[in-house]
């Protein structure tokens, strides 16, 4: 399979291409894989004015010309499976098995707007609370909020913009959508679907690749009502600051931790682990970073642990026995080398892997980590795992408190009531339970607390945060 050499932006519906000015490289080999246009202000300018003409024919759409949109979009993502899988695996450095992974992902999602574009519910509420409101009575239905603007990541460059595009859609919500520079073209197949959809007001979408400079351009506007912004804190936090009277929504980081408890099934705990951890190099915000195990059993999973990442394949994500991909960049990997490395000089020990060869990064993992050190307080977003014991729960649940971040943590314990003290103590915003945090299905709540952000995905939920309560009081005459 071969990508095209050259790819358009798309401006108010329709593939525009001003300039070749964004050069995106093969993760692994370096070389530049294609290129495509970049956005300059005006471009970014006439999207977010397209995108207020359009909000009121958006808002008319009915409820099955939405779902035919987003089946639509099934049905051609289905067919185009393949081209989108290795456009991931060349332009994220994915090993091919998780790049197709996230395309059935990318399929589900947009599944799943198909359906709730038709549950977009109200309620009739009784208002004759008192003598004063005899005789009244209110409804209340939601309306789309109007026009929005997406960032999105590079490490889930499919299904993380299809969290916010296909709401947008099953609300009737135009959008601007600035994908990132490094894993530009999901979002721009995305849009040369959307493209064939008829029924889509001039202005409905934009997908606008931009470099990280112009992001104010999609933060400021006051023409837009909601930003909805997944990256790194430090951007997000940021941006929020810049945003004004719109509605924010933030999906952040984290360095989620998983306890494993004495009862825990440990070869089950070990696979998932092992997974949770290390696929896709661990450039996941929910990726494992800090396992917290039983001083019980803690010698033994964690030499069954350390024999398991010892065994890992790396290489060129293309090769279908690759489970350890490069990362990102050549700079992300020296910087992750470097915490490792420190860590290790401030008294950890190192199980296994922790070598570095440009992008590539050996899986690592590590013991006795010092609680003040970059690899334990930061979000690592990369493959490498620390190992911790704990005596009591109570203990166990401190520590995976102890950290500014809060999406999820995962539990491997068989007993009920260490799982609800779990469900009620921990400053998470999702807890799950034998298996790890990095855990995730399309349709359920999805965000965190704490420095990792506001707000929840998963699609009914960021539909509801696209939408405003309209509400209607009938007197009766």
């Amino acid at each position: 399979m071969k990508l095209k050499e050259v790819y358009p932006l798309y401006l108010n519906n329709k593939a525009v291409q001003p300039n070749t000015d964004l050069a995106v490289t093969d993760k692994f080999t370096g070389e530049i894989a294609f290129r495509t246009a970049l956005a300059t202000p005006d471009v970014i300018d006439e999207a977010i004015a397209g995108a207020v003409r359009a909000a009121p024919a958006m808002a008319r759409l009915a409820s099955y010309e939405k779902r035919d949109v987003l089946d639509h979009c099934v049905s051609r993502f289905t067919e185009r499976k393949d081209e989108l899988a290795y456009a991931l695996c060349v332009e994220a450095g994915k090993p091919i098995a998780d790049s197709e992974g996230e395309v059935g992902r990318l399929i589900d999602t947009f599944r799943i707007a198909a359906e709730e574009a038709t549950r977009n519910y109200g309620e009739v509420q009784p208002l004759d609370i008192s003598p004063r409101a005899k005789g009244y009575m209110g409804m209340w239905k939601r309306v789309p909020i109007g026009p929005c603007s997406f960032i999105s990541p590079f490490n889930f460059p499919l299904n993380l913009a299809a969290h916010k595009i296909a709401p947008a859609i099953a609300v009737g919500c135009p959008f601007v959508m600035k994908p990132a520079s490094l894993t530009p073209l999901g979002a721009i197949i995305m849009g040369e679907v959307l493209a064939e959809c008829d029924v889509l007001p001039e202005g409905a979408f934009s997908i606008l690749p931009a470099s990280r400079d112009l992001a104010d351009l999609f933060t400021t506007d006051e023409r837009l009502k909601l930003l909805s912004f997944t990256g790194s804190p430090a951007v997000g936090w940021d941006l929020k600051a810049k945003a004004g009277k719109k509605k924010v929504v933030l999906e952040l980081g984290g360095n989620a931790a998983v306890v494993v408890d004495k009862d825990a099934d440990l070869d089950h705990a070990l696979a998932r682990i092992i997974f949770g951890g290390y696929y896709q190099s661990g450039q996941s915000c929910i990726h494992v970073q800090r396992v917290i195990i039983h001083e019980d059993i803690y010698d033994t999973f964690r030499d069954m642990l350390t024999a398991k990442v010892r065994t890992l394949v790396a290489g060129d994500p293309k090769n279908r026995d690759t489970f350890i991909g490069p990362m990102i960049s050549q700079k992300e990997a020296s910087r992750l080398k470097g915490w490792i490395d420190a860590a290790v000089a401030g008294g950890a020990r190192l199980l296994a892997g922790g070598g570095c060869e440009g992008a590539m990064l050996e899986a690592a993992l590590l013991e006795n980590v010092d609680r003040t050190s970059d690899l334990y307080v930061e979000e690592a977003f990369g493959p490498v795992v620390t190992l911790s014991k704990f005596r009591t729960w109570e203990e166990a649940l401190a520590e995976v408190n102890d950290s500014k971040f809060g999406l999820q943590a995962g539990l491997f314990t068989r007993d009920l009531h260490k799982v609800l003290d779990a469900w009620d103590e921990l400053e998470v915003g999702g807890v799950v339970v034998n298996d790890v945090s990095s855990y995730r299905v399309d349709n359920m709540p999805y965000g965190g607390v704490k420095d990792s952000g506001l707000g929840r995905e998963g699609v009914r939920f960021a539909m509801e945060d696209m939408t405003e309560i309209r509400n209607l009081v009938i007197r009766r005459a």
